[in-house]
């Protein structure tokens, strides 16, 4: 495992992205203090103030993992996430929000944005962003719903140690991924709404409709009430409850 931090970046992910991978060691972490302009899902601004939570992304090589089953790999790192938060011990709900968002008690502390490359019909690399909210405990009115750890231990936390459990943990969930252990069975179990009946935006129609579950390629399977199998990418759905 190698760390290597910035004190200042625009980007993890956008830097990784400019680098030759098939030269970076597997399982590199490149660390920010400070991201100017992280990113998060759908393309959106991911807000981190300097110094307070844990920024950063990984430089993985899953080259036995088929190009047809790269959404694992989310739910790999997902799990690993729910694994460091139960270290805490803190009594409360932990949940991953489809497709690699974790929630606790409803609100969110964690987003991650994982991209891959491939070579034939393997992920050659992956870069795995992740932002996870350690000490922040005031954010802007435009976030909703944000929680952290000190939020919710009323601690504050040496980033760098929680870094290196929270690698410890993603470095098991990712070796027991290549070695085919199957993750998708634990990562239905933490999944928000699964079998429970909640409204959405889809295709800009206001539906109620029940998870039910997840295809191979990681896209969200839903029933509406009136009966319809719905079958959705992650810019295809807006959660509302």
């Amino acid at each position: 495992m190698t760390i290597i931090r910035f004190d200042s970046i625009e980007s993890t992910n956008k830097y990784c992205e400019a680098l030759d991978l098939a030269q970076v060691e597997d399982f590199t972490c490149y660390w920010a203090l400070e991201q100017t302009s992280g990113i998060g899902q759908r393309g959106n601004h991911w807000h981190s103030a300097a110094g307070e939570n844990l920024t950063f992304s990984l430089v993985l090589h899953p080259c036995t993992l088929p190009a047809a089953r790269q959404f694992k790999l989310t739910q790999a790192l997902s799990l690993a996430l729910v694994d460091f938060l139960s270290t805490f011990n803190f009594q409360r709900s932990v949940s991953i929000k489809w497709p690699n968002d974790i929630y606790v008690d409803g609100k969110k502390i964690c987003g991650t944005l994982a991209s891959t490359r491939l070579q034939g019909n393997v992920i050659a690399s992956a870069i795995c962003g992740i932002g996870l909210n350690v000490n922040e405990q005031v954010f802007p009115d435009w976030i909703p719903h944000p929680t952290s750890l000190s939020l919710l231990t009323g601690q504050k936390y040496d980033l760098e140690p929680q870094l290196r459990q929270l690698l410890a943990c993603i470095e098991k969930r990712y070796n027991d991924l290549k070695s085919g252990i199957d993750p998708e069975r634990e990562y239905l179990a933490y999944l928000l709404n699964l079998n429970v009946r909640a409204r959405y935006i889809y295709n800009k129609e206001d539906i109620a409709a029940t998870i039910t579950g997840i295809d191979p390629h990681g896209r969200l399977l839903l029933t509406t009430d009136d009966g319809r199998s719905i079958s959705c990418g992650m810019k295809e759905i807006i959660f509302l409850n």
